[in-house]
């Protein structure tokens, strides 16, 4: 790629997959649908709980949080990626690139402890029903995401200062398709151990320790499953946990995969793929997941259709 391309000395270059073209070509279609597909899904996630009364509950009032976090996450990827897959300019803007980095990191560790919060609200449901609305009133389901955005937010803007503030003795170009943070610290020119094995530290507490978490959690909710006598509620409990462990799941999987795998067993291309996977094609795939397993999220979706198709109908009467 030509250097001589990009707008000033502080932009950075997103090598991306350029060095395939064809393939660029394929992806920005493949990125674009999937990208449609989350902010429908999403969104629609999100409108159908607050209309409907039913969906008042600590399970949805977190789900909606998921699907808001998605639309976030997302969108702070997809837009940039999608100019610079059409376009031969492959260039981010020094501003573009920090806002990028800080918001990534924030919404991927956040998503890590929502799940975490999601699966404790799960276990409280099965394993201590009577006191279920009790125990996850809205007060505490209020301050729990609070405390959780607070807590990313936070490690975001430590971790993500301290990669900015290594020297990079002139270097921008990415080895990717987004600012993200092992991409920003590969390119510094001088010894980078401590941020490594600060960035290492918190990758355990904000990805091993939600993980473990859940699998306590869920530990709890089969012992607890197994000892219903009843068949109806057995299928119950595994109804309702069941679509919020396939997303854990499928993020934990492909986070763990490539994180925590040995350093030379996977090209570089792979590590662009995993990243596409759980930044683009994951968020598309939880609405499906939530609502293709969960009666009462298809009754509120279908009632949102219906409320649409009944507005639609009635401008165009209006207008004849």
């Amino acid at each position: 790629m030509d250097q001589r391309n990009y707008s000033s000395l502080h932009d950075f270059i997103l090598l991306g997959f350029s060095d395939h073209p064809t393939l660029e070509m394929v992806l920005s279609g493949v990125v674009t649908i999937f990208y449609l597909i989350t902010l429908l899904g999403n969104t629609a996630i999100i409108l159908a709980t607050l209309l409907d009364f039913r969906l008042h509950t600590p399970m949805y009032f977190f789900l909606r949080n998921l699907s808001f976090l998605d639309l976030c996450f997302t969108t702070s990827i997809v837009p940039q990626m999608l100019v610079n897959l059409w376009g031969p300019n492959k260039t981010i803007s020094y501003v573009g690139c920090v806002i990028q980095l800080y918001v990534y990191m924030w919404l991927g560790s956040t998503e890590c402890l929502l799940l975490a919060v999601m699966s404790y609200d799960r276990f409280t449901a099965i394993c201590k029903p009577l006191h279920y609305l009790v125990i996850m009133n809205p007060h505490l389901c209020l301050k729990m995401i609070i405390i959780v955005w607070g807590i990313c937010l936070a490690c975001s803007l430590v971790l993500c200062s301290l990669t900015l503030n290594l020297p990079r003795c002139g270097n921008t170009i990415l080895n990717h398709f987004l600012c993200e943070l092992p991409a920003m610290i590969k390119i510094a020119c001088v010894d980078t151990t401590a941020v490594e094995m600060s960035v290492f530290a918190l990758g355990i507490v904000f990805v091993l320790t939600p993980l473990f978490l859940i699998l306590i959690s869920y530990g709890y909710i089969a012992r607890a499953v197994l000892r219903m006598k009843s068949k109806a509620g057995q299928r119950k409990a595994i109804n309702t946990c069941g679509s919020h462990l396939t997303v854990v799941s499928i993020f934990y999987g492909t986070i763990i995969y490539m994180y925590l795998r040995p350093g030379n067993s996977a090209s570089k291309d792979q590590g662009k793929f995993l990243t596409l996977f759980y930044t683009i094609i994951t968020p598309s795939l939880n609405p499906l997941i939530y609502t293709l397993r969960n009666k009462d999220m298809k009754d509120a979706l279908k009632k949102l259709m219906r409320v649409d198709f009944e507005s639609a109908k009635m401008k165009r009467n209006w207008k004849s």
